[in-house]
């Protein structure tokens, strides 16, 4: 059966009402000229204005017009060799590299071939500690200080920015893991800040270097850019020398990353490599799950009938009392709300690599240097995958509508040996949250018309989201 048969045949569920036949915010898809050009009109570098209506079709084709090749894949049996990539033909893209190396240097998330391979083998045990039943103490802590802090912007009726809010949570979260330390710190809010900076600006698109520069052409950084870096590695330093200095007092991730000896060549990370990796941590340790959490509050503040069938389901489960670890695996439909916010709004919108050499993409050529385009975004949104492919539905995610899932179309992690190491540890702290907020809290926005998406360092709304938030049945 192909999968416009499955789309034929999926069975009807509570989500098919007409009145929840809901097609959250996204650009208009039009011709590559257009899109081009409201790029430009915009002047911010979004790529996601960039994509032509055919960028959500084809299998396999080149994205506008430019004087390096650049290609979007989005047919899973071309694009998973690409992201094995056994035989380092497709490094992460250059562009990718240049923006990020400020902060995270040659560390794991841009690196390739054999340091890549020493990094992760590396930091493998570290990475055991995002295990979630380590974590989960940590995780409940931080939500039990920003309820506080939810109660009394309620109180003031002050209303408050859903992107600062999910942001400030989820660093919070990820301190707590790596450093052992709230956010709360003079030190860890610096990095908060400065990390504000970075993800609004490191991404934007210049359009002439986009369009007229050569490949492994340097892009320098603005120099806000560089100004923010150095800020959040002075602070992470900080952070750092305390346990450098009495690694015995720590039981956390930074204390691991310390210890870590590659078990076959021996060798141990330095200080300015610690800082890379532990820039890794931060960044996506929050901010891509806080960029997922964003659009899921939204979602369910346009969606009332979804917000009481999720507040329904936490109180089947959990009832009045605390979110416990054992309640995670059962709060089935908060899970599949928050896959299906992956799938519409991944947090990595691209992931971009460079062609080595000339090569061939199944039938299609790609000279070297060409830029190669995995888009988590135009993937998630074909049609020949998913049925109704803009619509809102987490039922989608049902197991009794698995056979409609096309198998490596769902990739909001990755795909391959780079695939996202703290996935299940960004599910449940996302289920977490979301279980304890929903069931206290309204957030209700306050311009949801002006509302739409941008890609920056991750896929974010152009403008913040600003919400009224009061208690749960409170007058508004």
């Amino acid at each position: 059966m192909d999968t416009r048969d499955q789309q034929r045949n999926a069975p009807v569920t509570q989500s098919d009402s007409a009145a929840a036949r809901y097609c959250p915010p996204r650009p208009s898809a039009l011709s590559p000229v257009v899109s081009l050009l409201r790029m430009v009109a915009d002047g911010e570098g979004d790529l996601l204005s960039l994509l032509p209506a055919s960028a959500y079709r084809v299998p396999i084709g080149p994205l506008g017009y430019s004087r390096r090749q650049i290609v979007v894949v989005n047919d899973p049996q071309l694009y998973r060799p690409i992201l094995n990539d056994p035989g380092g033909i497709f490094p992460k893209n250059d562009l990718m590299v240049d923006a990020l190396a400020p902060l995270v240097g040659d560390s794991m998330f841009i690196s390739s071939g054999h340091r890549w391979r020493q990094q992760r083998r590396m930091i493998e045990p570290a990475l055991s500690q995002l295990r979630v039943g380590q974590a989960f103490a940590s995780m409940s802590a931080a939500i039990d200080d920003y309820e506080q802090r939810l109660c009394a912007q309620a109180a003031s009726a002050q209303p408050l920015s859903l992107d600062v809010a999910m942001s400030h949570l989820t660093a919070d979260i990820i301190c707590r893991t790596v450093f052992s330390t709230s956010l709360d710190s003079n030190i860890s809010r610096q990095v908060f800040e400065s990390f504000k900076v970075f993800e609004r600006s490191v991404a934007q698109v210049e359009i002439k270097r986009l369009i007229w520069d050569r490949a492994w052409q340097p892009a320098p950084q603005r120099p806000q850019v560089l100004d923010a870096c150095a800020t959040i590695r002075g602070c992470l330093g900080q952070l750092l020398d305390p346990h450098l200095n009495d690694p015995a007092a720590y039981n956390d991730i930074c204390t691991s990353l310390m210890g870590a000896v590659d078990p076959q060549e021996g060798y141990r990370f330095t200080r300015e490599e610690l800082l890379d990796q532990l820039g890794v941590m931060f960044l996506a340790g929050h901010e891509t799950t806080a960029s997922v959490l964003i659009w899921v509050f939204f979602v369910l503040s346009q969606q009332p009938q979804l917000l009481q069938r999720v507040r329904a389901e936490v109180q089947q489960v959990v009832g009045n009392g605390p979110v416990l670890f054992e309640h995670i695996r059962q709060l089935s439909l908060v899970r599949n709300v928050f896959r299906e916010a992956l799938r519409l709004y991944p947090p990595i919108t691209f992931i971009p690599r460079v062609a080595n050499e000339d090569t061939r993409i199944g039938d299609y050529a790609v000279k070297r240097g060409a830029m190669v385009m995995i888009s988590p975004w135009t993937i998630h949104r074909n049609e020949s995958l998913w049925p109704d492919a803009h619509r809102f539905d987490p039922d989608r995610f049902d197991t009794t509508r698995e056979q409609e899932q096309v198998a490596g179309a769902y990739l909001p992690f990755g795909l391959g040996p780079r695939v996202c190491a703290g996935a299940a540890f960004a599910n449940t702290e996302a289920v977490l949250i979301l279980t304890r907020l929903v069931r206290r809290f309204d957030l209700v926005p306050l311009a949801p018309q002006r509302v739409r998406p941008v890609a920056r360092l991750t896929t974010r709304p152009r403008e913040p989201i600003v919400c009224r938030v009061t208690l749960r049945g409170s007058a508004a």
